[in-house]
């Protein structure tokens, strides 16, 4: 049943006419008419007695009306509770991110003190999601974008840093060149248990022959820290032991390529305020979660440093 003619129905009914129904509803007095007979003609049943006094109701249109008022009342009261809840900014959110991003995992905690009654389901993968399939508002993809159905907004950006143990460089020596590399044991990540991994340094692209390649940066830190390889590892995983001393930069005047971090959410689905308030708080703060990955020196060069 058409749910807009019924509505016109039960305004006209409300109204007293037709005429009083279309100043009611800010519709065209043809329009009203038109769709009423079409739900008529639906039903197959005359719902209203029209004559130059006005309107009345036949009997099948008085149980119709008993009916679906309650019902678009029920509705309307429905809409209301929505608009209010997300006024409130209350509710359900679902996200995607990659696994071990510790750094979101700070910035999604400050967005619940700050937005309390906002539910979050997070959803940990390496996986490149299908939103709607998956069910999930807003993914957070790190690297190239390359779904063109979905709405990308870009928040942040990192580079990967290239390590290893003082000492696996103290017994085989630290390279002075990226082809030197090629002489150490290197892990890298890579998406396939057969794929290889690429490090592009500075100029210079770099295929090492790995003794591990494996899609876990944690796998692959703890691959450093015990003297195994050479690795790459996002700043904040290796902020710390970098810090201790477990772990030290390998040719740091050679940068990694700078990785975009963006938040993807279905360009055909208009954003619930939840998502909007999302997207926003992200775009406002996230860099300001990198900065805490880099250092001072970053923020002090970008400008980024926020209180």
């Amino acid at each position: 049943m058409d749910l807009n003619a019924t509505r016109m129905f039960v305004g006209a009914v409300q109204a007293g006419s037709l005429s009083a129904a279309a100043a009611r509803l800010n519709l065209p007095l043809p329009t009203i008419s038109r769709r009423i007979r079409q739900l008529e003609q639906q039903l197959k049943v005359q719902l209203l007695e029209r004559s130059p006094k006005g309107i009345a109701l036949t009997d099948a249109g008085a149980r119709l009306y008993e009916h679906a008022s309650r019902g678009l009342e029920a509705l309307a009261e429905g809409a209301a509770a929505l608009r209010s809840d997300q006024a409130r900014l209350k509710g359900r959110l679902r996200l995607s991110i990659p696994p071990s991003m510790e750094p979101w995992w700070e910035l999604l905690g400050a967005f619940q003190r700050q937005f309390p009654d906002i539910r979050l389901s997070v959803f940990a993968t390496e996986r490149r999601v299908d939103l709607i399939q998956d069910g999930i508002d807003v993914a957070l993809r790190v690297g190239a974008i390359v779904d063109e159905s979905m709405v990308a907004s870009r928040v942040a950006s990192y580079r990967h840093v290239l390590v290893a143990s003082p000492t696996l460089l103290s017994r085989l020596g630290a390279p002075r060149t990226a082809d030197g590399l090629h002489r150490l044991p290197c892990a890298v990540w890579a998406p396939a248990s057969d794929a290889r991994g690429v490090w592009t340094l500075g100029e210079s692209t770099l295929a090492p022959d790995p003794v591990l390649s494996t899609n876990d940066y944690l796998h692959l830190r703890a691959c450093a820290l015990r003297g195994a390889a050479v690795t790459e590892l996002p700043p904040f995983l290796a902020r710390d032991a970098l810090a201790r001393g477990e772990l030290v930069r390998v040719l740091p005047s050679l940068k990694l390529p700078e990785v975009p971090i963006n938040l993807l959410y279905p360009s055909h689905r208009h954003p619930s305020s939840l998502v909007r308030a999302y997207l926003s708080y992200c775009r406002e703060r996230a860099e300001h979660y990198v900065q805490a990955v880099y250092g001072a020196d970053k923020a002090k060069r970008r400008g980024l440093a926020r209180s």
